[in-house]
């Protein structure tokens, strides 16, 4: 039982017996009341923790952060500065909070007062940390993508819906009105049966070969590595240790998979909801990919990907469509983007029309969903419906096992993009029929003592 229930279960028991005539402050039992937030530990204070994940949720009063933990010391100490002066400036305090700083998420973990935890690391330290806080008894707000491989995103899965954890993917598109407008009159038919979807989804460029470079004395460079291989640092392979740009790990195969991950699970997410394909994936699965021939950056760049499902709907995925998702049906199609909104400063920006709603008819759009049509999940912002959930005990509007879905499509793609022809998938036994490369590609290496494979459970 934690903390909060026990003593309002004890409280409420000893009211039926005691009156005591005590006059406290309306603060200590209103809605703002200490006991009444959700302790908040943030692991990772980089840039997306910067830009989206602590900004938005620092804007919530029934939410505070008390810890925050990163392996570079500069910016662990920036995490601490970023919270205590939001505070204070709310407050007018000039101490409203002492944010406690850890070098490791696993001591953080360990702080009982801490309800629930925001993971913003890179993609190769997504899945395990959350594995650890389900275990520890924490909620979780987590980054996409939800795993660096199939496996480990099975693994976590399983542990979080054992658990009963409350975990909220970062796939925030599913908070955009324009999406779940999309997805419901997909679903409802007004575009007729739907026989394709394509997805605009941009490559990343090629780069030179980086010099090896002293590690930092503020970054613990081994466990940065985690379960990855051991390499010589450079700079360009970790991030910027000035500054928050985008970081190149992105561009490393050894840390994720490219824009195929890094913006594919977005896609992938918001398409399933308009497809009705959530809770499974596609039958088969073929690309062709470029990869740089030099370079320390090594993730693919232009590409295309076809996948075919067994509802009969083939998706095609291409940085040659325009930056979003298009519907097409057999009585119209509809087109959504993000528009002009962008997560973070270094997002990709749309080219083209930045309209964030489009259909073949303007009859289409303007359509209202009768009351015994399919309504989805409404969620006015992804942060505060992870809040609310917790809260209620309610699934959040990006559940795990949703994003391990929309991952999974990701991940079937970079293999694909490295295993010739077209690959049979079984979305049920998550394993690729008669294909023994494929499946071995399935899970990754893991270097002792990281990983998921090392988790105590």
């Amino acid at each position: 039982m934690k903390r909060r229930t026990f003593l309002r279960n004890t409280t409420a028991a000893a009211a039926g017996a005691i009156v005591i005539p005590t006059i406290v402050p309306s603060s200590v039992f209103g809605a703002s009341a200490p006991s009444n937030k959700i302790n908040i530990g943030q692991i990772g204070c980089g840039r997306i923790a910067r830009t989206h994940d602590m900004y938005e949720l620092l804007k919530y009063d029934q939410a505070r952060y008390i810890a925050v933990c990163d392996l570079d010391k500069n910016r662990l100490e920036d995490g601490k500065k970023l919270v205590e002066d939001t505070y204070n400036k709310k407050t007018g305090s000039t101490n409203a909070v002492d944010v406690k700083m850890y070098s490791d998420y696993r001591e953080l973990l360990l702080n009982k007062d801490i309800d629930a935890v925001a993971i913003s690391t890179p993609d190769h330290w997504h899945s395990q940390p959350a594995i650890e806080a389900a275990l520890a008894g924490k909620d979780i707000y987590l980054q996409k993508p939800t795993s660096l491989t199939i496996t480990e995103g099975r693994l976590l899965s399983d542990i979080v819906h054992k658990t009963g954890s409350i975990l909220q993917v970062g796939t925030q598109q599913r908070s955009s009105t324009q999406f779940r407008r999309a997805a419901e009159l997909v679903r409802n038919g007004r575009i007729g049966k739907v026989h394709t979807v394509k997805i605009g989804l941009p490559g990343d460029p090629s780069g030179p070969l980086f010099e090896k470079m002293p590690v930092p004395a503020a970054l613990n460079f081994d466990m940065w590595l985690g379960s990855t291989p051991e390499l010589e640092y450079t700079e360009q392979l970790v991030h910027p240790q000035k500054g928050y740009d985008r970081p190149g790990w992105l561009r490393h195969e050894n840390y994720g998979a490219g824009m195929i991950t890094g913006w594919g699970q977005h896609h992938y997410d918001s398409a399933a909801w308009g497809m009705d394909t959530e809770f499974t994936g596609p039958i088969s699965v073929e690309s062709v990919a470029e990869f740089p021939k030099s370079g320390s950056w090594n993730v693919h760049g232009d590409f295309m990907v076809k996948h075919e499902y067994v509802n009969g709907i083939t998706v095609y995925t291409s940085g040659g469509f325009p930056n979003g998702i298009r519907y097409e049906g057999t009585d119209g199609w509809i087109f959504v983007t993000r528009g002009a909104y962008r997560a973070t400063p270094t997002d990709p920006i749309p080219a083209g029309s930045t309209k964030a709603l489009d259909a073949s008819s303007e009859d289409i759009l303007k359509s209202v969903i009768g009351e015994n049509e399919i309504h989805l999940y409404v969620s006015e912002e992804q942060h505060g419906n992870w809040l609310d959930c917790i809260k209620s005990r309610k699934a959040p509007i990006s559940p795990v096992e949703i994003g391990h879905r929309a991952c999974s499509v990701c991940l079937v793609s970079h293999i694909a993009m490295h295993v010739p022809g077209i690959l049979k998938w079984n979305p049920n036994t998550e394993r690729f029929i008669d294909n023994d490369l494929a499946n071995s590609m399935l899970s990754r290496p893991q270097r002792y003592p990281y990983g998921t494979d090392y988790v105590k459970r």
